[in-house]
């Protein structure tokens, strides 16, 4: 057994300070306790009360007695109010025509784009440009800050390895260290240096925790794991995001260790607070405190909500638990005054920090409105990231079309279909702005290209009626492309699938056109990983571009007609098929690892164990030649990190961007360690011909875990270390990390 050596340590975790926002001054705390001091419990209850608006089809209304509710002081949140003069005026009432004038926050689903609809989560995740991501984040709270909003329930920060849990659309796939880096800029882009500024929108790290692990892929449903797993693989993304000066954290709607996230003191408290530091506040997810009766650890809602304030949750999101019993729960002494404040002052404090009180309508401005909500540099930015989304999977030299004298059959029921273009969670997005595929390609080729154009089917249902049409324009057309997948709702939250293949008879379609002996070209449209081997094998090129977003049609176009080279890498691992799930880069050895030959062995009998695609696997229209990496040392420690490099060169003839990966493996441990991690990655352009070295700086920080005693620090021993263009097609040499300390595990 190897010695073990330790670094910081605080109560079992590796901490590091929050970021350094500007912070209260003497002169607002001060105003924050006297106001605190004037409120009567009722005034202190509202603030730990967010209701919604109910806006619909025909327009903003408030439902029930909520108006009512804001003119005596009995709610302090509103979410689902948007637009300058709508907020304007809720907030006119409160500030205007209540005892103390307190001002509301308001909140809102911005996840990937308010008016301006970039890419789904995990397809902008899937570009592994940080600062895309963190630009992207920008332009979502630029735009929702000038329709008066203050809080946006993103980002979504879930580490989740099955695909059939539809929310996995929200997040940035199966790993730990990638999504923290990208929880990291999606903090900074949303909240920027100065939380007062018009521009930025308080952040909100969720759902904390554990949700994407949700059993069978089933949302809502129970969440069951160690601790040691919740820690290496679960809850890096949220420490991270609090690292970059989060504001607000989102429970979960999952169980875990058998209580609901809403009413885990270990999470909330012991975790969040104690151990991490957080000083911001903790809002439930819609109506989470009233499930904790059907989850069955409280026996009715008063109870739920001394549950959930006990555990650290500091408001209450449309349940009215708080609202309802809080008042008889501190009566009776189930919870007490000072608890109240204490969630009382976290809100107060973020509403000083966006400058509400010193100008409770500073966010609400028409003109900046109008200026700002699809603003030509917002259109070309979406469009942009859209591009950098995209995934080529598959290509044997069809791609990229001429713009010229080509006649193109475009099939499928997603070629003109704005709406699913917008993914979910679309926020304030309208189908009406979105450019699809059939409308860009219109536009952008040449006049002595022809467009043919046929739906051929529907995305679900037996219809095969449109298929004698979209095989007679793939018998007149040099080229088939199919744009194909899932319609818009079919991820996202309550959108789990328990297949993962194409729905309806796309398959069908595909394969039918196929026979024509056209080549084709299959234009991925969804919310997950798919199950598309059939595809893979049918298909001349695959394009995942998942659900692209307002421009997403033109920057289709763009990677399809050459315009732009695709760069876009997996975050997370496409399956064979549904039964390979749950199936990750990062999964542990057994102790019969996989042989060929040996049936008692870990594998399938119908099935090899390999994924269709890997974690950070994309192809481009050019390649690239790896050379043998190299360490500066044989051994590594404390004090002496070790350099990896290696050596790329583009032997294509177009100019590229490759992201080079770079992965560990810890070979022995006193406890098992994963086969490979990801640690780093590096993203370079280079032109043809051109050479790059990339070089990668391994420390004792970087190999650290929870070891035998959930103790967490390094040890010595051997490790290998990988690069290379995705998770399987890899190098690696060894070294050794050495130590003179001396512990016991």
């Amino acid at each position: 057994m190897r010695f073990l050596c330790t670094i910081i340590l605080v109560l079992g975790v590796w901490y590091t300070p929050q970021a350094q926002l500007p912070e209260l001054t003497d002169e607002q705390a001060k105003q924050i306790e006297e106001l605190l001091d004037d409120m009567t419990t009722e005034e202190k209850i509202g603030q730990l009360t967010l209701f919604t608006s109910d806006w619909d089809v025909t327009g903003p209304t408030l439902r029930g007695n909520y108006k009512e509710d804001i003119l005596a002081g009995k709610v302090g949140a509103i979410f689902n109010a948007h637009t300058a003069d709508y907020n304007r005026e809720l907030q006119r009432m409160s500030v205007e025509e209540t005892r103390l004038g307190i001002p509301l926050l308001f909140g809102y689903d911005v996840i990937h784009g308010y008016k301006t609809i970039f890419p789904i989560s995990l397809g902008e995740s899937a570009s592994w440009d940080l600062e895309a991501i963190e630009e992207s984040a920008q332009v979502a709270a630029a735009e929702a800050a000038a329709a008066g909003l203050h809080w946006t329930f993103a980002p979504m920060v879930d580490i989740s390895r099955d695909p059939r849990w539809g929310r996995i659309s929200e997040g940035a796939g199966e790993d730990p260290y990638l999504g923290s880096r990208i929880a990291e800029a999606r903090v900074r882009g949303f909240q920027g240096d100065d939380l007062a500024a018009t521009n930025t929108l308080i952040a909100c790290a969720k759902h904390f925790a554990a949700y994407g692990a949700a059993q069978a892929g089933r949302d809502y449903h129970t969440v069951d794991m160690s601790e040691r797993v919740l820690r290496h693989d679960f809850l890096p993304p949220f420490k991270a995001a609090l690292d970059a000066g989060v504001q607000s954290f989102m429970t979960a709607f999952n169980e875990l260790f058998g209580v609901p996230a809403s009413g885990s003191h270990y999470l909330l408290t012991e975790i969040l607070r104690d151990e991490w530091g957080f000083n911001g506040f903790v809002v439930t997810d819609y109506t989470s405190i009233n499930e904790m009766i059907p989850h069955g650890v409280v026996a009715d809602e008063k109870e739920a909500g001394e549950l959930a304030l006990t555990a650290g949750v500091d408001m209450d999101m449309q349940g009215a638990v708080f609202y309802n019993h809080l008042r008889q729960s501190l009566k009776e002494g189930k919870v007490t005054e000072a608890q109240i404040d204490q969630a009382v002052m976290r809100i107060l404090r973020v509403k000083m920090l966006l400058g509400l009180f010193d100008d409770p309508y500073r966010y609400s401005d028409v003109q900046r409105q109008e200026e700002t909500i699809l603003a030509e540099a917002h259109l070309e930015k979406a469009r942009e990231v859209a591009r950098k989304s995209m995934v080529l999977l598959k290509n044997n030299g069809v791609l990229p079309l001429s713009k010229s004298g080509q006649k193109i059959a475009l099939i499928g029921p997603l070629a003109d279909s704005q709406a699913d273009l917008l993914g979910s969670w679309h926020a304030a997005g309208s189908a009406e702005d979105a450019i699809t595929l059939k409308t860009a390609l219109e536009d952008m080729l040449a006049p002595s290209s022809t467009l043919l154009h046929a739906r051929g089917c529907e995305v679900e249902g037996e219809d095969r009626s449109g298929f004698p049409e979209a095989l007679a324009a793939a018998r007149q057309a040099d080229v088939a492309v199919l744009a194909v997948g899932e319609n818009w709702w079919m991820s996202g939250e309550a959108a789990s699938r328990s297949e993962l293949d194409l729905p309806g008879v796309q398959l069908e379609l595909i394969k039918a056109i196929k026979e024509t002996g056209t080549p084709v070209v299959v234009v991925l449209m969804n919310g997950r990983p798919l199950a598309i081997p059939e595809v893979d094998e049918t298909a001349d090129a695959i394009l995942e571009t998942w659900f692209a977003g307002t421009m997403g049609g033109p920057a289709i176009a763009d990677i399809i007609l050459g315009d732009a080279n695709p760069s876009g890498r997996l975050p997370v691992t496409f399956p064979r098929n549904v039964g390979q799930v749950p199936l990750y880069y990062s999964m542990k050895n057994t102790g019969r690892p996989m042989e060929p030959n040996n049936k008692y062995t870990t594998k399938y009998l119908d099935v090899p164990n390999t994924p269709l695609y890997p974690f950070g696997y994309g192809l481009g229209y050019t390649t690239f030649e790896y050379g043998e990496p190299s360490a500066s040392a044989e051994t590594f420690s404390e004090k002496n990190p070790v350099e990896f490099s290696v050596k790329v060169r583009n032997t294509g003839d177009r100019a590229g961007r490759e992201t080079v990966q770079f992965y560990v493996r810890d070979l022995v441990g006193s406890v098992t360690r994963p086969v490979l991690q990801l640690k780093g990655f590096r993203q370079i352009d280079l032109e043809p011909g051109e050479t790059k070295t990339v070089t990668f700086t391994l420390t004792t920080d970087d190999v650290a875990f929870y070891r035998r005693d959930m103790s967490y620090g390094w040890e010595p021993g051997d490790f290998e270390l990988f690069v290379g263009p995705n998770a399987q097609d890899l190098q690696s040499v060894r070294v050794e990390l050495t130590s003179n300390k001396k512990s016991n595990p």
